[in-house]
């Protein structure tokens, strides 16, 4: 991890202190004094940075889930690559969850850093385009779709990737799995590539090749969709949904309804789904992190 430069290290120092405390204090300080504080909250941070971490590691790649000592040692022991992945809440016919492309992307990352070695996960962003607001359009047509406007979701992509950067992550990938949100990643990546000469970001469209998993499916797995029910569904989505929780497509009620298929497939057989769905969830995990280490230039 490279050095944390100096206004950094003061930044962080002053969230030690609330806002209000350190106006107060602030008012009553020396310039002197006010040096002389921040000087101390700086030495504080450095010592914490230095602090061994006192437990063994979670075994995890997501952020969120370790502690800033277990991504401080990770950085350390070279994993400087951060996923930042984009799904959405938006309809998805009558038996997917609003979150589908979320549930897709919590194993979809988790793979894809494992397989890597060298990656973390950070928060799966979970709003992004969806259509437009004051006049509905798209999927906000529909109850319970949330969308954020362009301009919104490149500011956060902006935000979540420099952040990431400033903790010493060398390459900041983007991946997405909603067809909305391939140009804004785009954008943002080209953007930040500009204004960074520390640190390397990269927009991976390959995973959101669709057409090539069907292809897969059809020539390897020797499955193909007979009809196309014409709703926001297909049996990849569905199968690699089941991976994460059957409960997601609401696998028992549509076998109790009997509406267990989807494009002439059937998901009746929870087991045999789940397995099918494995593997074209590792199909498109092995593209993407094939993509990432050409574009990263990393090491098989």
């Amino acid at each position: 991890m490279r050095p944390i430069k100096a206004f950094v290290m003061l930044a962080v120092a002053l969230t030690a202190v609330s806002p209000s405390v350190f106006a107060q204090q602030g008012r009553q300080m020396t310039d002197e004094q006010r040096a002389q504080f921040m000087a101390e909250q700086a030495r504080q941070l450095e010592e914490d940075l230095k602090t061994p971490r006192p437990i063994e590691a979670l075994n995890s790649v997501w952020i969120e889930e370790l502690t800033w000592m277990e991504i401080r040692d990770a950085l350390q022991e070279g994993k400087t690559t951060a996923i930042i992945s984009t799904g959405g809440i938006e309809q998805n016919g009558p038996y997917l969850a609003m979150g589908k492309h979320n549930y897709v992307l919590a194993g979809a990352c988790e793979g894809i850093a494992r397989q890597l070695g060298n990656a973390l996960c950070a928060p799966i962003i979970k709003l992004v385009p969806e259509g437009g607001i004051e006049e509905p359009t798209g999927h906000m047509r529909y109850p319970g779709t949330i969308s954020l406007r362009d301009e919104t979701f490149q500011l956060v992509l902006d935000d979540v990737a420099s952040s990431l950067r400033a903790h010493g992550f060398q390459h900041i990938v983007f991946i997405g799995d909603s067809g909305g949100n391939q140009r804004g990643m785009e954008a943002v990546a080209a953007a930040l590539n500009e204004r960074w000469d520390d640190a390397s970001a990269h927009f991976i469209p390959e995973f959101y090749e669709y057409e090539k998993v069907f292809d897969y499916m059809a020539s390897d797995l020797g499955i193909e969709e007979p009809t196309n029910d014409g709703i926001h569904d297909d049996f990849v989505i569905t199968s690699i949904m089941m991976v994460h929780d059957p409960a997601t497509v609401r696998h028992e009620q549509r076998v109790k309804a009997g509406k267990a298929s989807i494009n002439g497939l059937s998901i009746e057989d929870a087991d045999a789904t789940v397995e099918i769905g494995k593997q074209l969830l590792q199909f498109r995990v092995d593209q993407t992190v094939k993509a990432i280490r050409a574009a990263t230039g990393a090491h098989h």
